[in-house]
């Protein structure tokens, strides 16, 4: 049997990215998918798969961040579904700027998305979890959620904040049989880190590369795995926690590179 037969997950950002690879992946395990973005989906790419493979799977335009919209979508995925079992808030952008040069709508629009769109979702998710007493809920958070990095003042702090918000869900809701745990992926290949590949980034795009041990980035599919190991019986005990998905950037650093 695959691992999420027969169950219910919500994924939002699951137009590209991480968000549509966990998509995929999920189908794959038997999960029937609804999918959430602000963005449509083409017919191709990973939510094409993901439908191709599980065909009751739905897709709702909505932005994260509105309650009423989230409010109702969720409330339209209960209606013809029947429960949720797992949701992963794969929805998120980037942002540059140290605090001194940084536009409050710049900070405002990343603090919204990344973390408002954590929250939101979450909160009526959540309550139908409350009522199911159980259910497990997977948060994207970032390597920039558990370290500093120069000119990413809004990000770093939406993102350590999302580590927070995990460890509260999981203190709040861990007596109804609900786990809530972060991914915090380094550099992985997504239309979110394509920047880094024009000429004018590419030199800082290699140092962030060489900081990973593995001396490559991740890709989608390595992040989606690990949300798979979350939102499944196999991490039944698993509750709390913030899982670096990094190629052992948070490990450390080396000081000389490594021998051929």
């Amino acid at each position: 049997m695959s691992r999420l037969e027969g169950t219910v997950s919500v994924i939002t950002g699951t137009a590209s990215g991480i968000g549509a690879a966990c998509a995929a992946r999920f189908a794959r395990e038997g999960a029937i998918v609804a999918g959430i973005d602000l963005a449509k989906p083409g017919d191709a790419g990973d939510w094409g798969r993901a439908v191709a493979v599980a065909p009751d799977s739905g897709f709702w335009q909505a932005d994260v961040r509105d309650e009423a919209a989230i409010e109702r979508v969720v409330s339209e995925i209960v209606s013809r579904f029947g429960r949720i079992d797992s949701l992963v808030n794969a929805a998120g952008v980037a942002g540059a700027g140290a605090v001194g040069e940084l536009a409050l709508a710049e900070w405002e629009r990343v603090i919204s998305i990344n973390l408002t769109g954590t929250f939101v979702p979450s909160k009526f998710v959540v309550q139908q979890m409350a009522k199911q007493r159980r259910g497990s809920i997977v948060h994207l958070s970032s390597i920039e959620g558990l370290e500093a990095m120069e000119q990413q003042a809004a990000y770093n702090a939406s993102k350590g904040a999302v580590v927070l918000l995990t460890k509260n869900m999981a203190v709040d809701y861990g007596h109804l049989g609900i786990r809530v745990n972060c991914l915090c992926p380094g550099l992985i290949d997504t239309p979110l880190t394509e920047v880094l590949k024009s000429p004018e980034l590419v030199a800082v795009r290699q140092r962030f590369v060489d900081g990973h041990m593995l001396r490559r980035a991740g890709q989608p599919e390595e992040v989606a795995g690990a949300a798979l190991f979350l939102v499944s019986d196999d991490a039944s005990f698993v509750s709390g926690h913030a899982l670096a998905v990094d190629g052992g950037y948070t490990a450390g650093r080396r000081l000389t590179d490594p021998p051929a």
